[in-house]
């Protein structure tokens, strides 16, 4: 039997997705299971032995090619794409994403069983069968537990699959032995794609330095490339801080959250590392909650509901973001204090 994941991006939602890896395996052991995700998120999946593949979806050369109008080179290239799915004769496509793009991929590869989560944007019409994701449930990954469950697969414990190599685990090792973190130390993930999903900028430097005064934790940072400006904002404040802030892959970022003893993050794809790996986690949620219960005793949720949360992409309150700034250092010290004793 051969088995297609299609879960394109984001990296929190693939981290939440990977529990389903494990409960195909366990189904079917001797399947062929692959994964299809656009580039960014493929360090999360390509070690894990549980996956037999991992395809990477060229999504940024067929923008290219659309935004230089060379609109016969990508014909040939989705045509060529299509052709090598249709190759590896899929028989059970599951699309997870459920957005009229993975629906397409999925329609693509031929398969004869195309099952797809709470589809929308009309690609439900290019599924043979959908699943509607839970309303209320509020666990971690819930829609892809329904999934499992919905497949016959064994939904517990759904923990989350998430592998290292080698190199990230000797990248990790190495960067404690240089920086003298052999005692323990927490990890900060300030930084997310959407700013009503940030916290207080100004209060992340207080926090780090309270966390080594208090807790005797020294503090590293960890974001992608394009927040480097607003991390040297924050090291300045504390320059005690280990900023790797875009000096790390996402795969080395992961190795080094899986030797903390702390992280603290807002709603981001490395926070949600932190559970996957049962770090002690302090989640800052605002304007998203994506989840109340992670099934970790481990894990504290700080989440200020007011009247018009969760917002998700359509804040109203003129960028006070007041459920976000109501969390209190104070408060988070106090979780720390707790998930640490």
């Amino acid at each position: 039997m051969k088995i297609l994941i299609v879960r394109l991006s984001a990296i929190g939602d693939v981290v939440m997705a990977s529990p389903l890896i494990r409960a195909l395996r366990d189904r079917y052991p001797e399947a062929h299971i692959a994964w299809l995700v656009q580039p960014e998120a493929v360090p999360l999946l390509a070690a894990n032995p549980r996956l037999d593949e991992v395809i990477v979806w060229p999504r940024g050369e067929w923008q290219r090619l659309w935004g230089e109008k060379r609109y016969w080179q990508l014909l040939q290239t989705v045509r060529r794409f299509r052709r090598e799915l249709r190759a590896r004769g899929f028989d059970l496509v599951l699309d997870i994403q459920g957005l009229l793009k993975s629906g397409l991929l999925a329609h693509m590869t031929g398969a004869p069983e195309r099952v797809g989560l709470g589809s929308r944007e009309g690609s439900a019409r290019l599924m043979t069968r959908v699943v509607e994701p839970p309303e209320g449930d509020r666990r971690i990954g819930s829609e892809y537990r329904c999934m499992a469950e919905a497949l016959g697969l064994n939904s517990e414990p759904f923990t989350m699959d998430v592998a290292l190599s080698a190199e990230d685990e000797r990248f990790a090792a190495g960067l404690i032995a240089e920086r003298g973190l052999q005692g323990g130390y927490a990890v900060i993930c300030p930084f997310t794609t959407r700013p009503q999903k940030h916290w207080v900028e100004a209060r992340w430097p207080t926090l780090a330095a309270r966390l080594r005064e208090e807790q005797g934790l020294p503090v590293v940072m960890l974001g992608g490339p394009g927040d480097r400006q607003a991390a040297a904002r924050i090291s300045a404040a504390a320059p005690e801080i280990i900023d790797l802030t875009g000096r790390t892959s996402l795969a080395a970022a992961a190795a080094v959250i899986s030797r903390a003893r702390l992280l603290v993050g807002v709603d981001t794809g490395l926070m949600h590392m932190g559970i996957a790996f049962a770090v002690p986690t302090i989640a800052l949620f605002g304007s998203t909650c994506p989840y109340l219960d992670t099934g970790r005793d481990n894990t504290l949720i700080l989440y200020k509901a007011l009247n018009c949360s969760p917002c998700r992409r359509r804040p109203t309150c003129d960028g006070a973001f007041t459920c976000m700034s109501d969390i209190a250092v104070d408060e988070v010290l106090a979780g720390a204090r707790g998930l640490l004793a």
